[in-house]
This record gives C-alpha cells, structure tokens and sequence, in this order.
C-alpha cells in the first residue's frame, strides 16, 4: 500500500496539465487585451472619462446588462488604458476605487474600501459611518485629486443599506474645497433606478450605457480569444467551442458562463487522464456548475426561500402565475408542518431568486386579469431537488421525493 505522499506525488505527476497553458484566462475575473464585440461600449466609456487628462470631473456614470455581458471586464479595462495613458503623460490628478458590493455590502465597507483607494487607513470596524465619512472627505481635499468611484453590482449595496451612500457621494462635490468624486454605478437590475431618491436617480443616472447579451457567434469569437492563451494547441475537439457558446447564448448570451464551461470541461478531461476536451466533457461541465451553482445558492438562502425553490422544481421547473406559485408554496408548508408566509413576501423571494440568477421571472400582461410573472428556473429541476437532499430541515422531503421518482 502506498504512502500518503507517494499518493500526493503520483496525483500530482498525473495531472501535471497536458491540457492547459494558462488556465486563468478563462476565469470571469481575467481583464483580456482585447474584448470582442464590445468596441462601442470601450469607446463611450472613455469618451465619458476623458475629461479626467483635463482636469475636470466626468459625469456619474450608470452601466446596465445582464451577467455575463462583459460590464466589468470593459470597466476594468478602460481604468487600466485610462491611467496608463495618463501615466505615460505624467498626469497624476485622478485616481480610481474599485467595489464590488456584492462582497462589500455595507456603507462602512465601501467607504473604507474608497478611503483606502486614496491612500487612508480605516479600521475594520469600530468607528462610525459619519467618522469614516469624514475621513474620507479629509483625505480627498488632502490629495486634491479626482475620484472615480465603481460600485460593481450595486443593487448589492442598495438592498442591504438603501441610498444613503449613494446620495452623499452625488452630493459631495459641494462639500469639498479640493477634490472631486464621479461613481460608475454597474448593475444587472434593470429597474434599480425605480427604488432610488429622485434627487439621487436624477444626479447618478447623468449618463446611462448599456450592454446588451451576447449571441453564439459572439461568444464562438470570445471563447476562441481566450482558448488561444489557455489550452495546449490541438487538445480541443471540433464543435466544444461552439456548444460551449450554444448553451450559454440560450442562457442569455452570458459570457461567463461559456468561459466557466470551457474551463471545467477542460478540468474534467484533465482529471480524467483524456487528451482531448470533447462534447461529452462539456455536457459533463454543465452538470457540475449547475449542480455547485445551486448548492451555493441554496447555503445563502432563509427557510421560506428554499421552500419556494422546491416547489418550483417540484412542478418541473415553472409556473405561469405568481399566484399558482403560492397556492403550491401553502400545500407544501403543510405537508412540512410549518407556517406560510404572505404572498407579498413569496413575491420577493422570488425577486432575490431571480436577482441569484436560480429563477427568471418574466412579467406578463394577462389583459383583464391583470399583470402577473411567469417563474422558470435556469437550471434542471433534478438538479434542485437532488441538492435538497442533505438539507437538515426538508431534506428528508427531497429525498422521498427523489426517491419516488427514481422509482
């Protein structure tokens, strides 16, 4: 019997990469040189940045786009050619801060992620919103630069601690002596700018860009970019590539998702020994994120929430009324001995499901009878109700319901 190194040392020669070069590339935070399809975005972008080698303050900014539609890697990009070119020229007035609320979700946290930006120090916690506030105002007038601000997914931030900060750092020009702030706002919520102050829509929403998904030609382009610099040359079969795009163009022309499924198929076909990514790897790939997606997903969510999701997959992955959707949450809240909450707040369940990326929830017209939404989930309803099955509270439901159908 080997020893417990011997076993690490094998595991290690055998998967010593015949598949890839540079994995990273396809991961959803790598900043390519180039990025198809999406010029006309990079040109507007920095049109509305360019006032920064002037000296003056560009305008808030608001980027709208589903995920995966390439809003933060255009973003990171032009700040990366922004402040090479200003470098390049010896100008030094601005300075970038990037957030990604989703992370940070705190008005404490982004302050103290900006102030830090501009060289400040700002404990972890101890102090209060107001103090770091200010000593980020002081910072700034001591620098006496430009800042621009990105809050990337910044619906993040404003569900958990509303508008506030938004407002203050609208309004903040006309409390500094030197320095200035703009803020890139960057979301995939389409109405954000419905649950904003007036006063703070009307000073955010200055400049609007939006990016549009993707189609499976585009993506064909961006994958084949990218796989380039990430795998050994001849080691992806015909057709991976383009049913990579395929199924990610049907998902919403998500870029991330193509680029996810490409390098887990990759993955795959490396633990597995083979020389080849194939097809069959693909299928295999897809099978993983969904089933990892919906595990994660499910960790984050309150009990009520997971009950939901199960009734959607329960009923095979749709329903046509908000309302159908309840009578079915209330039976099953039955058959679990526990107390159904409203329908009003069924209803933002299933917003946050849809803000998740699990569900789409489309609002239709249904004339006389009112607006309601139709409820699909983004992955196979198997896949939810077989990630239910170590849940300790309604696990032992999905297991017989697994079980049953198994059968």
């Amino acid at each position: 019997m080997p020893e417990a190194n011997d076993i690490v040392f094998e595991t290690l020669a055998k998967i010593s990469s015949s598949i890839f070069v540079n994995r990273e590339v396809l991961r959803p935070d790598y900043v390519p040189e180039v990025l198809p399809h999406r010029e006309e975005q990079i040109r507007r972008l920095t049109e509305h940045l360019a006032p920064l080698l002037r000296g003056e303050r560009p305008s808030n900014i608001f980027i709208y786009g589903l995920t995966g539609t390439g809003k933060t890697a255009v973003t990171k990009y032009v700040l990366r050619r922004v402040s090479e070119y200003g470098r390049q020229r010896g100008i030094m007035h601005f300075v970038f801060s990037y957030t990604n609320c989703r992370h940070d979700d705190t008005t404490y946290r982004v302050l103290a992620n900006i102030v830090e930006s501009l060289g400040g120090r700002v404990p972890f916690t101890g102090l209060s919103t107001a103090e770091v506030f200010r000593r980020f105002k002081r910072v700034l007038n001591t620098s006496g630069k430009i800042l621009v601000a990105v809050l990337d997914e910044i619906d993040f931030l404003i569900k958990r601690a509303g508008d506030e900060l938004l407002y203050r750092l609208t309004r903040i020009n006309d409390e500094l002596v030197k320095g200035k702030v703009s803020v890139i706002g960057i979301t995939n919520d389409v109405k954000i700018m419905d649950r904003l102050d007036p006063r703070v829509r009307s000073s955010l929403g200055e400049v609007e860009i939006v990016f549009p998904p993707y189609d499976a030609l585009q993506l064909t382009d961006i994958l084949k970019e990218r796989a380039v610099k990430a795998f050994r040359p001849g080691v992806l079969e015909e057709g991976v590539i383009e049913y990579c795009a395929s199924i990610a163009a049907k998902e919403h022309g998500d870029a991330r998702r193509a680029l996810d499924l490409l390098r887990v198929a990759g993955e795959i076909a490396e633990r597995s020994g083979d020389r080849k990514v194939t097809v069959e790897h693909v299928r295999l790939a897809r099978e993983e994120i969904e089933r990892d997606m919906v595990v994660d997903v499910i960790r984050t969510l309150p009990y009520h929430g997971k009950i939901v999701l199960l009734v959607i997959a329960l009923a095979g992955g749709r329903f046509n009324s908000t309302g159908e959707l309840y009578t079915s949450y209330r039976d099953l809240t039955m058959k679990l001995g526990v107390e159904p909450v409203t329908q009003r707040r069924v209803s933002d369940i299933i917003s946050e499901l849809d803000m998740l990326g699990v569900v789409t929830a489309k609002l239709v017209n249904r004339g006389r009878y009112g607006k309601t939404r139709q409820v699909t989930l983004t992955v196979d309803p198997n896949t939810i109700i077989k990630a239910f099955e170590d849940d300790p509270r309604i696990g032992w439901f999905a297991r017989k319901v697994g079980q049953s159908g198994r059968d």
